[in-house]
């Protein structure tokens, strides 16, 4: 049997993602820093998953989640890192413990679970490690630079790493960076008021089974880097690839975002009622 594992997989994306893979007859470790979560996750999945606390900041506890799967399972096959954290603020106005934890979640986090599983697999020479980065990894997102910044470095850390084993001659491990933009996940939730967050909010709202759908597309072929939406990719790599421009249309781009923040509360509010 195929063996994963899913960072944050507790609720949101990640159990969605958890979710499907073992719909797929995969045996899956449903990972998260909060322990409870992470054995809910694996109780509603039921057959085929197991819980397990991980905090992924820890390297030594990633390097011993992979070794431990492949030796419960007999392979470590698909290692997914979508554990993240989000907070929205001016870049000047956030404090030093926000900037870090986005960092050594979003950042190091993925970095450290990487790693972990390039070790196991090359043991066997396969595997997929899938990042789930942002489309905030492609631009600077108003309201959300570190985030942002954090999510740059993640995907940077994935094509390099890929490459990195291309020039080491390892052929059949692969990386992938999957860039999505908002999902109705609890790391949202909060943000719903917040301007400063509404440019999560501009590609529309997305479910997190329906990203799922899109992820278990790169596990069956693996690519190195996918916008969900596509299109949506390719719209912030222009702003990214002229920010002068940017600048200019930034009010118009961020007075939209705000203003489908706001429907979308709208709407949440509607169903409520």
């Amino acid at each position: 049997m195929r063996a994963a594992l899913v960072t944050g997989a507790g609720r949101g994306l990640g159990l969605a993602i958890a979710r499907s893979l073992a719909g797929r007859g995969i045996a899956v470790v449903v990972s998260d820093v909060d322990g409870d979560a992470a054995a809910r996750g694996a109780t509603a999945i039921g057959t085929g998953a197991r819980p397990l606390t991980l905090d992924v900041t820890d390297a030594g506890a990633c390097a011993t989640a992979a070794r431990e799967v492949a030796e419960r399972e007999g392979s470590l096959d698909l290692w997914v890192n979508n554990a993240g954290v989000l907070h929205p603020g001016l870049a000047f106005d956030q404090d030093e413990a926000e900037r870090r934890q986005m960092l050594e979640v979003n950042a190091v986090g993925t970095f450290n679970g990487t790693i972990a599983a390039i070790e196991v697999m090359r043991r066997s020479g396969s595997g997929h490690v899938i990042n789930v980065v942002s489309l905030a990894g492609l631009v600077a997102a108003p309201g959300e630079v570190a985030y942002s910044a954090s999510k740059h470095a993640a995907i940077a850390f994935t094509l390099g790493t890929l490459i990195d084993l291309r020039r080491s001659g390892v052929k059949g491990i692969h990386l992938s960076a999957v860039c999505p933009g908002g999902i109705w996940t609890p790391m949202l939730h909060e943000t719903i008021d917040d301007p400063e967050g509404a440019a999560s909010f501009a590609a529309g709202m997305q479910s997190p089974d329906r990203v799922a759908e899109k992820v278990m597309a790169v596990v069956d072929r693996p690519r190195p880097l996918v916008s969900i939406p596509r299109w949506r990719g390719a719209y912030v790599r222009l702003y990214d690839t002229f920010p002068s421009l940017a600048l200019r249309l930034l009010p118009l781009a961020l007075a939209d975002a705000r203003r489908r923040q706001l429907r979308f509360k709208r709407k949440l509010e509607r169903q409520a009622g």
